[in-house]
C-alpha cells in the first residue's frame, strides 16, 4: 500500500525571514494531517537541503513523494537540475553540480508557478494600491530570466501569458514584461513612457523579497520615473492554496 508524502523545494536564502515565509506558507496548507510534509531548499539552508527532506519523509514510511518546485518559472535552470537529480529525467538541459539524490520512494514531480491564475491574482494584489487611475498605468512584470537558450524561451512563454492574465483582472491599460537576463528592464520602461506617456508600475515576479528586489531591479531602473512597491509574492495566502491544489491533483494519480 502506498503512503504519500509531500516535499516542497525552493531555492533558499541566507536571510532567515526568507526561509520563515516559505515555512509559514507551507504550515497553512489545506492538506490532510495524515500526509507528511517536508520543506527543503536547493542550497544555503544547512540541515534542510533536498536530501534531508527525502530522508525525513522516507523515515516516516513514505513510499511516494510528491515534489512541488516552489519556483516562479519553468525557465529556471534550478527546476530542471532538480528534476534530473531526483531521477525524473535522464539528463539535465543545463550544466549542474547536483549529484543524483539517494531515493527509495517513487517521485512525482510537479510544476512551478508560471502563469497560474493564483499567481496573476497575487501580482495584482501586490500592486493594486499603486494603480488608482488604471487608464494611465502600465504594469511591468520583472522576472529573473535566463541567458540560456531554451530556458529564456520558457521564461518568456510563462511571463507573457501571466501578463495577459494580470491585465484581464486588473483593468489597467496594458501589462508588459521584462527580464533581468537578458536585461530588458530599462528598454521596456522607456518604451511605455516615450511612446505613450504612461506611468509604469514595476511588479517584481520573485517568490520572496531579497537581493534582486531590493538592489538589482532598482539599479536597472536608475534615472527613470516609475512606481515600485518592491513586494514579492510572499507573504500571500494564495501561495498555500496554489501548493495545495498541485498536491491534490497529483494525489489522484495513485491510490492512497
Amino acid at each position: 500500500m502506498s503512503r504519500p508524502g509531500v516535499l516542497i523545494i525552493s531555492h533558499g536564502s541566507r536571510e532567515p525571514i526568507w526561509v520563515a515565509l516559505v515555512d509559514e506558507a507551507v504550515n497553512q496548507l489545506p492538506l490532510q494531517d495524515t500526509i507528511p510534509v517536508a520543506v527543503s531548499f536547493l542550497e544555503i539552508v544547512e540541515g534542510r537541503l533536498i536530501q534531508d527532506g527525502i530522508h525525513l519523509l522516507e523515515e516516516q514510511g513514505v513510499t511516494d513523494i510528491i515534489v512541488i518546485p516552489l519556483f516562479v518559472s519553468s525557465g529556471s535552470t534550478h527546476v530542471d537540475e532538480i528534476a534530473y537529480a531526483l531521477g525524473v529525467k535522464e539528463k539535465a538541459d543545463c550544466d549542474t553540480d547536483l549529484e543524483p539524490f539517494h531515493i527509495q520512494a517513487n517521485i512525482h514531480y510537479g510544476k512551478p508557478m508560471d502563469d497560474d491564475d493564483d499567481v496573476a491574482q497575487m501580482v495584482w494584489d501586490k500592486v493594486r494600491s499603486l494603480c488608482v487611475d488604471v487608464d494611465q498605468k502600465v504594469i511591468l512584470l520583472v522576472g529573473h530570466g535566463s541567458i540560456y537558450e531554451g530556458f529564456r524561451e520558457r521564461w518568456e512563454k510563462g511571463i507573457s501569458s501571466l501578463a495577459l492574465k494580470v491585465q484581464a483582472i486588473s483593468g489597467v491599460i496594458a501589462v508588459d514584461f521584462a527580464l533581468l537576463n537578458p536585461n530588458s528592464v530599462q528598454e521596456r520602461t522607456e518604451y511605455w513612457q516615450r511612446e505613450y506617456g504612461y506611468q509604469v508600475i514595476v511588479a517584481p515576479l520573485f517568490l520572496s523579497e531579497g537581493y534582486f528586489t531590493r538592489k538589482i531591479i532598482p539599479e536597472r531602473l536608475k534615472g527613470l520615473s516609475y512606481h515600485y512597491s518592491g513586494q514579492a509574492l510572499l507573504p500571500h495566502p494564495l501561495i498555500s492554496q496554489w501548493i495545495g491544489r498541485q498536491v491534490n491533483v497529483m494525489l489522484q494519480r495513485f491510490t492512497l
